[in-house]
């Protein structure tokens, strides 16, 4: 048997059709008939290589939605034909500390969707059973795909931090994660901030949930706001003027980054005058991945996206490119 998708062949290679033979099912895995799935930037930094851990031909795709094809002998919880998605991680040991409490997204052993595996830009993928994550009837299939990866990104969060329905939220990007993170935050019961370089984007931020809007071009707006915010939740992967956005904080306040930055330099010392905490997290266990969609579906969170053909990856990478994406872009499966 024979899986067939799109891979690149070598870094800024467009994606050219790809068949590979996935060998045995594996006892503890499920196989997926892709229906959908979501195009991250992540996608795009790996078909480039630009992290260094690629390899090649690349089969992209880590925000999968599909039906369980088969199961193996191990996977009892799953059936055939149920609804499922699967996002950054494939694997987990299952037997180390951070597995056995519940954090499976942090296992040292797990392995990555589109790390040494092939993806979801496929008609089916693999994965442990335990990372097929079951989707609930009230979302709509073709647009929670991008939830897998951007959507429990910036869910994560607002566990993390003990987030409570009186704090103040800012949000940092109005883009794939930040659009998201904005009706989470809402649904939250949170006061929510939107902050973006593009003023043109107040009105749709607003009708997301943010309760106000703030140019981050603006410095004497910046300033203005120094100290209101419990949490400034950054969904972007450019530096920033970080002194700045610590002085957003209040006492005891969170920087949290979640967007691919390189690094981080602060000055300390405002940092330890008011017990302000600077952090990050990736994406979330099965479990939360799972308490994601069930508060999504009572919440009626859902992205805003893009679909476009499978067939049509290499437009839709360079639709990402552009920038232009508002706010993620979906392939459907037409192999």
């Amino acid at each position: 048997m024979s899986f067939r998708g799109f891979a690149a062949t070598a870094p800024g290679k467009p994606l050219e059709s790809f068949e590979y033979d996935p060998g045995d099912l594996l006892p503890d895995e499920v196989e997926i008939d892709v229906d959908y799935c979501g195009l991250c930037h992540s996608d795009l930094s790996m078909a480039d290589n630009e992290w260094g851990i690629s390899s090649y031909p690349f089969v992209p795709g880590h925000e999968v939605v599909g039906r369980v094809a088969a199961c193996g002998d191990q996977v009892k919880h799953l059936k055939a034909g149920q609804k499922v998605g699967l996002g950054w991680k494939a694997r987990s040991c299952m037997v180390c500390p951070q597995c056995m409490t519940g954090n499976h997204h942090r296992c040292p052993n797990s392995s990555d969707t589109i790390v040494g595996r092939n993806g979801g830009f496929a008609n089916k993928v693999r994965c442990q059973g335990a990372w097929a994550i079951p989707i609930p009837e009230t979302l709509d299939a073709a647009k929670v795909g991008p939830m897998f990866c951007g959507g429990v990104t910036v869910f994560n969060p607002l566990i993390v931090s003990n987030t409570s329905p009186m704090d103040h939220v800012a949000v940092v990007g109005i883009g794939g994660l930040g659009h998201m993170a904005l009706q989470f935050a809402k649904a939250w019961g949170c006061e929510v901030t939107a902050f973006s370089t593009s003023p043109d984007k107040e009105a749709e931020a607003k009708e997301m949930g943010a309760h106000h809007f703030l140019n981050s071009k603006d410095a004497d707006a910046l300033a203005a706001a120094a100290g209101k915010f419990d949490m400034v939740l950054v969904t972007v992967n450019v530096m920033l003027d970080w002194d700045a956005y610590v002085n957003l904080l209040k006492p005891g306040g969170r920087l949290h980054i979640v967007g691919a930055i390189p690094k981080i330099e602060a000055t300390w010392f405002p940092v330890i005058a008011g017990e302000r905490t600077i952090g990050g997290s990736p994406i979330g266990s099965p479990a939360l991945a799972g308490q994601m969609l069930d508060f999504s579906g009572r919440h009626a969170i859902a992205p805003i996206v893009e679909e476009m053909p499978m067939s049509k990856v290499n437009d839709a990478l360079e639709h990402l490119k552009s920038g232009k994406a508002r706010y993620r872009i979906v392939l459907k499966n037409d192999l």
